[in-house]
């Protein structure tokens, strides 16, 4: 017979044994459950685990791709595989990697029983801890920490040095910001008000910065060189345009003709891009620039820019 409780699919022990009885050692490093194998959860994952964190479960969807995933994600950090609504956790933290629309759904899944004193946390930059208020209805303190950081397929980035932005409940607040520690990262404030432009600031950063790279790329290979070529020689000039800006801002750490108010540039950039879908990025972009950013003969580049 097992010390479990067959309402709850939870360890007897576990609800009374949690915040805010639980010993130092507990709350230095609670056993954190990760929900979702993708992109996001597999370098959550993989970050708790060599921070010395036990993983006690990886939660799957109950379809064969996302089970093979988790039963990867498990052989490199440990614990169990657990499997959608049927899932009997061991955690303190249960933290939801999930694509924003499924976590409310995937919360549901997991609502059976007493989840007092338990943590859920999930990592979506748009939504606020609130849509784990099924959780909280249980007992569980919830909490919203989202990395500012991209996750895509092949690469699994650490998470030394990376900003989460966390709201929530006080003290799943203060668990969270020792396990963001831990990992080597830093954790600020966000209101759930300004959740959703918090994550338009993130979309800024990354994929609309990619678009970009894309769209630069494209004029490359319009001028004769090769994709390949084109990014490698990219990199470069990219790093050290981040570099200026992060350490000295956008006024000084911007360069080109529109700063120096180069509107004869500016004209010839115009005709060779008149048939080239990347016109309206750099339309768009040199706009933004005039209002935001210093420029010398500003009234004549608007002009050209209309």
């Amino acid at each position: 017979m097992t010390n479990e409780d067959s309402c709850t699919g939870f360890p007897r022990e576990s609800a009374a044994d949690m915040l805010p009885t639980m010993n130092n050692d507990r709350k230095k490093r609670p056993r954190i459950a990760v929900v979702g194998a993708g992109k996001l959860g597999t370098a959550l994952a993989v970050s708790l685990h060599a921070a010395g964190y036990a993983i006690s479960e990886i939660v799957s969807r109950n379809r064969k791709s996302s089970e093979r995933k988790a039963m990867v994600l498990s052989k490199r950090v440990g614990g169990s595989v657990a499997r959608g609504g049927k899932a009997t956790l061991r955690a303190d933290v249960v933290w939801f990697c999930v694509p924003d629309n499924e976590i409310a759904e995937a919360a549901r899944g997991l609502a059976g029983g007493n989840w007092m004193g338990r943590i859920a946390v999930h990592s979506s930059g748009a939504l606020t801890s609130d849509v784990l208020d099924v959780l909280r209805g249980r007992g569980a303190q919830v909490v919203s920490a989202h990395p500012m950081m991209t996750f895509v397929e092949g690469i699994t980035p650490a998470l030394k040095g990376v900003g989460f932005a966390i709201e929530g409940e006080r003290k799943a607040v203060a668990v969270v910001k020792r396990i963001v520690r831990r990992l080597g990262g830093e954790t600020f404030a966000i209101a759930k008000k300004d959740k959703a432009l918090y994550h338009a600031w993130g979309t800024f950063l990354s994929p609309l910065l990619t678009s970009l790279l894309a769209a630069g790329e494209g004029v490359a290979i319009h001028a004769g060189v090769t994709s390949r070529m084109a990014r490698r020689w990219m990199l470069p000039i990219v790093r050290q345009t981040i570099e200026n800006y992060v350490r000295q801002g956008g006024a000084r750490g911007f360069s080109g003709p529109i700063v120096r108010g180069d509107a004869v540039t500016v004209r010839k950039h115009l005709q060779v891009l008149e048939k080239h879908p990347a016109r309206d990025v750099y339309v768009a972009l040199a706009r933004s620039a005039l209002r935001t950013l210093p420029a010398r003969n500003a009234r004549h580049l608007k002009s050209l820019l209309r």
